[in-house]
């Protein structure tokens, strides 16, 4: 059987939707077109049977266009507040496009607090569980109007990398498909070196993959490169996760990555290995 055959019987899944992916790259404002694309992506794997839950990134993009903000704000307190007034915005799109397809999307904010502390990590725990029980679609994203650690330190979530990796293995979830402005997994930066080779599949996540990490995005929007998909991927396997890192310019991807075609570049996980989750949410 091949590889990706397998990806067929995952049945709960987080997507990770990155900013560049939500937004015209002229202005920043929202393409609803590609939204309501992503929607009735996401509403046919639920229908499918499959738990799904999003991982938004958006807020800050959406809340600048909003307020008529040209230029990426450097004030800390302005980003805060850009943040809550496009999580806001992002928020009822979702459950306007959600509700047209007759699917329920329920808002969870979060901090990397939440995962570092048991009690909060288990409440989160138990939160998710009772939404997809109930059949909701949890729409999560980085709590920026009160942690600045995702908008004042690029690495830290990593334009929610890291974060959907972490929310994977807090829901036991056998999938993770990571959509951004690349097409996955390349030898070097294709947008420098012309030879760069595509790598199809990575069964083990070793040194010499993690030092193809460059740490840099081609988006002005977005704020996660390579090098945090990496460390969303380490998490991933340690976390019995499957991951793809594919492009979100066009979100019919997500059938086809769940159908077992190729795209992307497919991080094989390997058994849950809870002890070294729990050093990795510690060290967050």
């Amino acid at each position: 059987m091949n590889i990706r055959e397998k990806l067929k019987d995952k049945k709960r899944i987080v997507i990770k939707i990155g900013s560049s992916s939500l937004t015209h790259q002229e202005n920043g404002r929202l393409d609803l077109i590609k939204m309501e694309i992503l929607v009735r992506e996401l509403a046919d794997l639920h229908n499918q049977g499959k738990d799904v839950i999003v991982v938004s990134s958006g807020a800050i993009a959406v809340g600048r266009a909003v307020m008529g903000i040209q230029e990426k704000p450097t004030e800390l307190a302005e980003k805060q507040a850009c943040a809550s007034i496009g999580q806001a915005r992002l928020m009822m799109i979702y459950q306007k496009l959600f509700a047209e397809y007759n699917q329920t999307a329920a808002q969870v904010l979060m901090t990397k607090y939440t995962m570092i502390n048991d009690i909060t990590r288990e409440n989160a725990r138990n939160t998710f569980n009772s939404l997809l029980d109930m059949g909701a679609i949890p729409v999560v994203n980085e709590n920026d109007t009160v942690s600045t650690d995702e908008i004042q330190y690029v690495n830290t979530f990593g334009d929610n990398d890291t974060l959907s990796a972490l929310v994977a293995a807090l829901t036991g979830a056998d999938m993770l498909i990571l959509l951004s402005d690349i097409d996955g997994l390349f030898t070097d930066d294709p947008n420098v070196n012309p030879d760069a080779q595509f790598i199809d599949v990575v069964e083990e996540l070793d040194r010499h993959f993690l030092e193809m990490g460059k740490g840099s995005s081609g988006s002005k929007v977005g704020t996660g490169g390579m090098a945090t998909k990496l460390a969303a991927a380490q998490i991933a396997a340690a976390a019995g996760t499957d991951m793809v890192i594919a492009n979100g310019s066009d979100f019919h991807v997500i059938h086809k990555i769940m159908q077992g075609r190729k795209h992307g570049t497919l991080f094989l996980s390997r058994d849950r290995e809870d002890a070294e989750l729990r050093r990795m949410f510690e060290n967050l």
